[in-house]
C-alpha cells in the first residue's frame, strides 16, 4: 500500500473515531434554532418602522409536561450603545392574542398591528433589549397551550436565554434580566418568577412586574362563565387541553361544544366575542370544572405556591371585569405571607384593558430602577 493511500485511510479512520467519541450536543432549553433579521412597525400598513435591530427567533423551550419543544419569538435590540455597562434584557410577556398562528405577536409586530409595542417601546427607549415570546404553539406547529402557566413561564425564561445566544445581537449571558407582562402575560411573568430559581438559575433576574394576573384559573373561569368574556374561559380550556392530553376535552363536550371550539381554534382574541354569554353547561353535559382531572391541572397552574426570590410589582385594575381584583389581591397576600418583597398597586382603572394602559408605564419605570441596581421597597 502506498504512503498516500495509507495516510488517507488513517485520516478516514480518525474522522470516524472522532464522530463516535464526540457526539453532537443534545438540544437544551434556550438554544437558538434559527434567527433571521426582521422589521417591526408601530402602525398598520408597515408605517413607522421601529428603529432597532430585530430578529425573528426560533428557540428551544420546555412544555408543561417537561418535553423539549420549539417556540418562536422576537428579539429587539436598540441600535445605540448602552451607556451603563452591560445591556439589560427584558423578557416581555404579551397578553392574550388568540389561538391561531396569525395572532402571534411576531406576526402582528411585522405587520404594524401590535398594540403592546407601544409599551415595549418604553423599554427600548431606556436602552434595554426586549425578548418577546409567542408562547408554545402560537407561531409554531401545534395548538397554542393558552394559559398553561408552566409552559408560558418556560417560554419567557427561554426567550431571554435565546436572546443572549443570537449571533450579532451583542447581548451577554451575564446581563441583568427583568420580566414584565399583563393578563396572560402577567400570569406568564409570575410563572417565570416562580420557576426561575430551579429552571434558569443562571439568569441574573433582578425583578418581575406582573399586572392583571389570572393567578387562579378556576376562580377566573367561574367568574367568566355566562359573561361577555366567556370566550377567554373557553380558550383557556382548549389551551390546557392542548398542554395536558389526558384532559381529553373533546370527549366531554356535546356536539355544540365540539363545533364551537373547533370553529374558535384559529381565532384571534377579538373573534372570541362570538362565544359571549355562553356557559360551560352549554358546551358539556358534565361539570367540567368539577372533574378531578381538571381540578388537578387547574391547581397545578395556580400561582402562589412557590415564593419568587426577586422583588415583585403586582398591579391590578379596581374595575377589572375579566380578572377580579380579588384574584390579584389573593396572590399578593400569598406572596406576602411567604416573605416575598411585593409592591402592590391597586389602579383606579375601570376595566381590564385600561389597567394595562395605566399600569404599563408604572411597571416600566419600576423595573428600570431595579435594573439600575436600586433596591425595591415592598408594601406588604
Amino acid at each position: 500500500m502506498s504512503v498516500s493511500r495509507l495516510s488517507a485511510l488513517l485520516s478516514a479512520v480518525l474522522l470516524v473515531l472522532s464522530l463516535i467519541a464526540t457526539p453532537a450536543r443534545a438540544a437544551t432549553p434556550g438554544d437558538v434554532v434559527s434567527a433571521r433579521p426582521t422589521t417591526v412597525y408601530l402602525l398598520p400598513g408597515k408605517l413607522l418602522e421601529v428603529p432597532v435591530n430585530a430578529w425573528h427567533v426560533l428557540y428551544h423551550s420546555t412544555s408543561a409536561t417537561g418535553s423539549l419543544n420549539t417556540v418562536s419569538g422576537t428579539l429587539l435590540v436598540p441600535k445605540s450603545r448602552y451607556p451603563l455597562g452591560t445591556r439589560p434584557v427584558v423578557g416581555y410577556a404579551v397578553g392574550t392574542h388568540g389561538l391561531g398562528d396569525q395572532c402571534a405577536p411576531s406576526v402582528s409586530m411585522a405587520q404594524g398591528r401590535e398594540a403592546e409595542l407601544a409599551l415595549v417601546s418604553l423599554l427600548l427607549l431606556k436602552g434595554f433589549a426586549v425578548a418577546i415570546t409567542d408562547y408554545e404553539g402560537l407561531g409554531t406547529p401545534g395548538p397554542h397551550t393558552y394559559m398553561a402557566g408552566i409552559s408560558q413561564g418556560h417560554a419567557v425564561l427561554d426567550s431571554v436565554r435565546a436572546a443572549t445566544r443570537v449571533p450579532g445581537a451583542g447581548l451577554s449571558n451575564r446581563a441583568p434580566v427583568a420580566v414584565m407582562g399583563y393578563s396572560q402575560g402577567g400570569a406568564s411573568a409570575g410563572w417565570a418568577a416562580q420557576l426561575q430559581p430551579a429552571y434558569a438559575p443562571e439568569l441574573r433576574l433582578r425583578a418581575v412586574a406582573a399586572g392583571g394576573v389570572p393567578a387562579d384559573l378556576h376562580a377566573v373561569a367561574r367568574h367568566l362563565d355566562g359573561g361577555d368574556d366567556f370566550g377567554l374561559a373557553a380558550a383557556a380550556g382548549a389551551g390546557l387541553d392542548a398542554a395536558y392530553p389526558e384532559l381529553d376535552l373533546d370527549a366531554d363536550l356535546n356536539d355544540r361544544g365540539r363545533a364551537l371550539l373547533a370553529d374558535a381554534a384559529g381565532d384571534c382574541v377579538g373573534d372570541l366575542d362570538k362565544l359571549a354569554g355562553l356557559r360551560f353547561s352549554d358546551l358539556s353535559p358534565i361539570d367540567l370544572l368539577g372533574q378531578p382531572k381538571w381540578q388537578a391541572r387547574l391547581a397545578e397552574n395556580r400561582l402562589g405556591s412557590v415564593a419568587p426570590r426577586v422583588p415583585m410589582l403586582l398591579y391590578h385594575a379596581t374595575g377589572d371585569q375579566i380578572i377580579p381584583l380579588s384574584v390579584g389581591s389573593a396572590l399578593r397576600s400569598q406572596y406576602c405571607r411567604a416573605g416575598v418583597n411585593v409592591r402592590w398597586t391597586k389602579l383606579p382603572a375601570p376595566d381590564h384593558v385600561t389597567g394595562a394602559v395605566e399600569g404599563g408605564p408604572l411597571a416600566v419605570g419600576w423595573l428600570a430602577l431595579r435594573l439600575y441596581g436600586l433596591p425595591a421597597s415592598g408594601n406588604c
